[in-house]
């Protein structure tokens, strides 16, 4: 009898963990109902997309000097819709955006912060402009790689993921950075990043899954050696699963680390197979971070509890060197994948 009822007990918990997990969902959902307000739209070309496009989705601030590479790079790979919502930029980015022929465009002056770091906003277009899409959901400094990505379409890769039933691919963020005070290492709008960030850490990321979400969490990285050394369970989190076969019930709970339903977090492969997965290369670490750290530092918009993240911002302020003797050189894709940082799974 205490066998069935330790049993029971935990088919209850299961129970109530699934049933404050669909108010969430719905809450969020709600949110972005009532954040769609915010947004007015400066130019929408929604009217163009077609039944099968590939779309992406971003919420910017002043990103004029990340913006033509970041759109090379996915018109490459096959978006051909992007939705974008601008937070109040002064550097040009709005009316950059405004002038390219497959954006969509909404702006709004409210907080980022309150609108959980812009997830409320696109939320809102995603429910609206993405529902039966794959779609990508992105920050501009991130750029997503995966298995044979030079010669592979992402159409190749989402035809491969419905063909096995996968409504969703993961990716692992991958910090990138140069050799030298990032001040010095002088960066031109539409180069490619890596050609500056060409450097990265290889060996020190920390994995478990969370419960009762599901998903994965993953630390590591430059960050957490350089900035977190001290305390490297605050360091941020890599994980995030930034392409999703959209559904207007779906929703992401913090930036793209996890999802509800909580089946969309079940990224790997629970019978100890190899599940795909990319990379987002990350290139925050452009000089221009040293003056946007200052900035960022005093709007406090960018971590949900700011005064843990002071030190950080400061020590981007002082301009250092990242690169160290354990550094690895990017080299390509099949590295990462050699490393274990990325998987091609049963993927051809």
């Amino acid at each position: 009898m205490g066998h069935i009822g330790a049993l029971d007990r935990e088919k209850l918990r299961g129970l109530r963990a699934a049933y404050k997990l669909r108010w969430t969902r719905r809450r969020l959902l709600f949110r972005a109902l009532r954040k769609r307000r915010q947004m007015q739209a400066v130019v929408d070309r929604t009217g163009q997309i077609a039944p099968d496009d590939i779309l992406g989705a971003a919420t910017v601030r002043n990103e004029i000097v990340r913006l033509p590479y970041f759109l090379e790079h996915y018109r490459r790979l096959g978006v051909r819709h992007f939705l974008f919502v601008d937070n109040n930029s002064d550097d040009g980015t709005r009316e950059f955006l405004a002038e390219q022929p497959d954006v969509s465009l909404w702006t709004t002056a409210h907080g980022y912060k309150q609108s959980r770091f812009g997830l409320d906003w696109l939320t809102w277009l995603l429910i609206r402009h993405a529902h039966g899409h794959w779609c990508l959901t992105l920050d501009a400094d991130e750029l997503l790689i995966y298995p044979y990505w030079e010669t592979r379409p992402l159409k190749a890769l989402t035809e491969w993921l419905d063909g096995e039933g996968v409504e969703m691919f993961p990716a692992m963020m991958l910090d990138m950075y140069p050799k030298g005070k990032l001040s010095e290492q002088r960066y031109e709008p539409g180069q490619d990043p890596t050609e500056i960030l060409s450097w990265f850490d290889a060996g020190n990321y920390t994995i478990q899954r969370q419960m009762p979400k599901e998903n994965l969490w993953i630390q590591g990285g430059v960050r957490a050696r350089v900035f977190f050394e001290k305390e490297p369970r605050k360091a941020p989190t890599m994980n995030k699963t930034p392409l999703v076969k959209w559904n207007r019930r779906f929703v992401y709970v913090n930036s793209t680390h996890g999802m509800l339903p909580a089946r969309l977090n079940r990224v790997y492969d629970r019978d100890g197979g190899e599940f795909a997965s990319g990379i987002l290369l990350h290139t925050k670490f452009l000089d221009t971070i040293v003056d946007k750290s200052r900035e960022e530092l005093d709007r406090r918009e960018h971590f949900a509890n700011s005064d843990l993240y002071d030190d950080y911002y400061k020590g981007l302020i002082d301009d250092p060197d990242l690169w160290c003797d354990a550094s690895s050189r990017y080299r390509g894709w099949r590295q990462l994948e050699a490393m274990g940082l990325m998987s091609r799974g049963t993927w051809l």
